[in-house]
């Protein structure tokens, strides 16, 4: 029977989800948190304890693997909690109002559970009544706690000495060993691409292999952009003997926080190949794991493990949310953005809230705020820039890198990297600059580019700081915020019931900003890319190789909108009104596609 959501929550920031499983999971609904910050996670892990009274086991300062042990107490001590929460709502009576009623009336009515419980609700027999509810508590289920890592940030750890430590002691691997170790039975979503040394570290733990039931303590999640990064990774981790659970396909553009962009392809035809080559993918993965699981001498599986196929970005209505779900037989979507408008779920300040429900089209964009070198979805007015902005001013641009997480990319000045926002690189490169003494429009620019980066290590984790009152500072400011574009759209504080009713198109909380539709929505985000990929491209780095990017670029966005304007017969729970909007935009974004004028090598 089936009893999930058909939705599920992504991962947002750092500190925005860090707990939303205690204040989700109860209710069915499944969620990730970040395993970024293991400071965030320790300080939330006391902020709990001493809230629920469970005891509080200190991690000592100088433990050399403190980074994982704390994040596997963190990660117990929120399976504890979901689990006593959860009992605690199956306990509750059925009365109108209760927490009880609230998880069955939250349920999609197509779900068998939910149907199940409208007959209990209709039936007048009290001694069926019993017997119903009875077999509905027996039936009921949390959501899931799963977990993020991205894969990039694996920054190199060092003694006090200044001694490098094992490669397993990377910040990457220390989580996923937090996380192995701990006592949950759920998935850690691997983003931001295929790490060679942390996919083969995964084989050290048994957690990940099917035991002789062919059942999975623990498994892997991976968030991709396409099919053919999805085959890759798959038949990579198969050859260590693991087996991916869960392809998670986002938006290159149309998601939150950082946007892996790809060439040109888009969503709807990328969840089209997965639906055509689904099969296809399980039996080539599940041949290539066999095989290393008899090479490691482990038992051989007589059918392939569950494969799931999910996607997110840019989700807004609940025909969107019912388009994937039917016509590319995903089987759950992902809601990010439109969840940090619900303190509920999430952690958000008010100062945060505010600046989030007043975006609109205008104040999201996609900036270059982030360290690591990737487009970074943002909104004008948060406290992280305006702090940054203050600094730059008083003659003092970067951070004194509270975190260090993301001390990993650069080592033009220093032997060990340093971050791109932090103050040692920022006085380091402007130094440099000012000895090339550039027209002042040039070394503005130039200027701009470097000190445009922000601590979003910080900024990620302090409205959960903010919310729980864990610090002195706790007063909504340097709050990084990463919505997505679909932000614009939403303005009202919702409830969890109220924003899942949204997804089940129960309700509406969209406020009055036209909205085009996700594909045409990131359609147009892609087309504004590649022009600004074009007018920002040096002549003198142009080469063949860029030539062809663009070339391909055009082409797959070509073959994209002929591919929507056969998609019109399939939205079939759309009006009139919207197909024809749909249609007329297509047409307008295949008119001025068709007018891009890419560079060549004569222009080099």
């Amino acid at each position: 029977m089936e009893k999930k959501h058909t939705f599920q929550i992504p991962v947002m920031g750092i500190g925005f989800t860090i707990d939303t499983p205690f204040k989700v999971a109860p209710f069915g609904i499944s969620s990730v948190l970040s395993l970024g910050d293991d400071l965030l996670a320790d300080r939330m892990r006391k902020f709990y304890c001493n809230k629920m009274d469970i005891p509080y086991i200190e991690v000592a300062k100088d433990d050399l693997d403190k980074r994982a042990r704390r994040i596997t107490l963190y990660l117990n001590v929120m399976n504890r909690m979901v689990k006593n929460k959860f009992q605690e709502l199956k306990n509750a009576s059925f009365d109108k109002g209760s927490e009880l009623t609230k998880y069955f009336e939250m349920l999609p009515d197509v779900c068998d559970l939910k149907k199940e419980y409208k007959r209990m609700t209709e039936e007048t027999d009290s001694l069926v009544v019993e017997k119903k509810q009875q077999w509905l508590r027996d039936n009921m289920e949390p959501g899931a706690i799963d977990v993020n890592i991205m894969t990039k940030l694996d920054k190199a750890n060092f003694t006090k000495t200044g001694e490098q430590l094992p490669q397993e002691m990377n910040d990457a691997h220390a989580a996923l060993r937090g996380f192995a170790k701990s006592d949950l039975t759920s998935g850690v979503v691997l983003s931001a691409g295929l790490s060679p040394r942390l996919y083969s570290y995964v084989a050290n733990f048994d957690e990940f292999f099917p035991d002789e039931n062919e059942q999975l303590n623990k498994t892997i999640i991976l968030k991709v952009s396409d099919y053919r990064s999805a085959l890759v990774q798959g038949k990579f981790l198969a050859k260590k003997g693991i087996w991916v659970t869960e392809y998670r396909v986002e938006s290159g553009l149309n998601c939150g926080g950082h946007a892996f962009a790809t060439d040109g392809y888009l969503m709807g035809p990328i969840l089209e190949e997965f639906k055509q080559k689904k099969n296809e993918l399980i039996e080539q993965v599940h041949a290539i794991l066999n095989d290393a699981l008899e090479g490691l001498e482990r038992k051989r599986l007589t059918k392939p493990l569950k494969m799931l196929v999910t996607a997110q970005g840019g989700v807004g209505t609940a025909n969107e949310h019912n388009l994937l779900l039917e016509n590319y037989d995903v089987d759950l979507v992902g809601w990010g953005t439109p969840f940090l408008l619900v303190p509920e779920a999430v952690n958000v300040d008010e100062n945060s809230f505010k600046i989030l429900s007043d975006a609109g089209t205008n104040e999201l964009y996609l900036s270059d705020i982030s360290p690591i070198g990737v487009p970074f979805n943002s909104v004008k007015g948060n406290t992280k820039d305006v702090e940054k902005d203050e600094k730059i001013a008083a003659g003092k641009p970067g951070s004194t890198c509270p975190s260090q997480f993301l001390k990993i990319y650069n080592t033009e000045f220093t032997e060990r990297p340093i971050c791109l926002a932090s103050r040692q690189y920022q006085k380091l490169k402007i130094a440099e600059l000012e000895e090339k003494n550039l027209p002042e429009s040039e070394h503005q620019k130039a200027y701009d580019k470097i000190t445009v980066k922000s601590c979003i290590c910080a900024g990620l984790v302090m409205t959960a700081y903010s919310e729980n009152d864990l610090l002195k500072r706790s007063d909504g400011t340097g709050v990084s915020l990463c919505p997505g574009p679909n932000l614009a759209y939403f303005s009202k504080e919702s409830t969890l019931k109220e924003m899942v009713g949204h997804i089940y198109g129960k309700n509406n909380v969209l406020n009055d900003t036209y909205r085009p539709h996700m594909f045409i929505k990131e359609l147009g985000m892609y087309i504004d890319y590649l022009n600004k990929e074009i007018i920002e491209e040096p002549l003198q780095a142009l080469n063949g190789k860029r030539v062809k990017y663009y070339q391909g670029f055009k082409a797959n966005l070509n073959s994209g909108i002929e591919y929507y304007e056969n998609l019109l017969n399939e939205m079939k729970d759309e009006s009139e009104v919207i197909k024809t909007k749909f249609k007329e935009e297509l047409a307008q974004y295949k008119a001025i596609v068709e007018e891009i004028t890419l560079p060549s090598l004569e222009q080099a």
